[in-house]
């Protein structure tokens, strides 16, 4: 009697990258074997690290609700800007000196220090100041940022701070000097009533929020807190409010153009104003400031 030739069993499957293993779990994407250590679970059965790695490369980051590209995991521009904010309140404390030469000091600006505009928005006086200010951007800045997108967070931020900056210039005493990222938090504060009304959501909150910390603002001071620079608050959140205006009223047809041209057009005023204040602040005292 014969018998059928003996048919050798087929080898187990092994994993691509790890040929030592043996497995039958196959990437749904590419078809090639993956072990245990391999295998990423997608929405349907498991993939492979390349076609992950493939897939992620291929998705763009989202669209904000008005303009601009966001991405979905973290609002990266909220938390450099406390990253900065707190790095340079620990060279503040290390250095004596900093506090003096990038605080708002009015006569310095007018003998053209014009940085200290934007400097004094990262200095801050004191633990609290500081602790406050990252505590506001930290809760509020990540909607705003999801909702704007990177650059135009980025622009509303920077506009409010100097706007704040440009009323302290303008109207505070010429004897002190104005440090904080207040401005820009207070820019922030308008800007999320703006865009909150422009979505139709409940706005009571913002308002509670926005009319607490003016409050606040004028009372401190009466309460032997110390000294709050107004001006510099009101000055951000007038300035936060009309950036978000300018940014979300604008019609999707022409939005670019429009929310390009609201910021230029902020920082030609600003231009001015500070060009104005420092050639009336130069002429009232000879055209010599003696800042020693």
């Amino acid at each position: 009697m014969s018998y059928p030739p003996q048919v050798p069993p087929q080898a187990a499957p092994v994993c691509y990258r790890h040929p030592g293993r043996q497995t039958y779990v196959q990437c749904t994407r590419c078809g090639r074997y993956i072990c245990g250590d391999c295998m990423i679970s997608a929405a349907v059965g498991h993939q492979c690290p390349e076609c992950v790695a493939a897939g992620a490369a291929t998705i763009r980051p989202t669209q904000g609700r008005f303009g601009g590209k966001v991405a979905t995991d973290k609002p990266l521009v909220t938390y450099t800007l406390i990253g900065i904010n707190v790095l340079m309140f620990v060279l503040q404390m290390a250095s004596g000196q900093l506090e003096n030469s990038l605080a708002l000091w009015p006569p310095a600006v007018a003998d053209g220090q014009y940085y200290r505009l934007v400097t004094s928005a990262f200095m801050h006086y004191g633990i609290t100041h500081i602790l406050f200010n990252m505590w506001a951007l930290y809760v509020v800045g990540p909607s705003l940022e999801q909702l704007l997108g990177r650059l135009r967070f980025g622009a509303l931020y920077g506009l409010s701070a100097l706007g704040g900056s440009v009323v302290v210039f303008l109207i505070s005493p010429l004897n002190s000097a104005t440090a904080g990222a207040s401005g820009a938090v207070f820019g922030l504060f308008g800007a999320i009533f703006v865009v909150s009304r422009r979505l139709n959501l409940d706005v009571r909150w913002v308002v509670g929020l926005i009319v607490l910390n003016v409050v606040i603002t004028f009372a401190a001071p009466l309460l032997g807190a110390g000294a709050i620079s107004w001006q510099g608050h009101l000055g951000g959140l007038a300035t936060g409010a009309l950036v978000a205006a300018g940014f979300v009223y604008a019609p999707k047809a022409q939005r670019n153009l429009i929310q390009g041209g609201v910021t230029v057009a902020l920082l030609a005023l600003f231009t001015v104003l500070i060009w104005w204040r420092a050639d009336q602040l130069l002429t009232m005292f000879g055209g010599y400031l003696n800042l020693s």
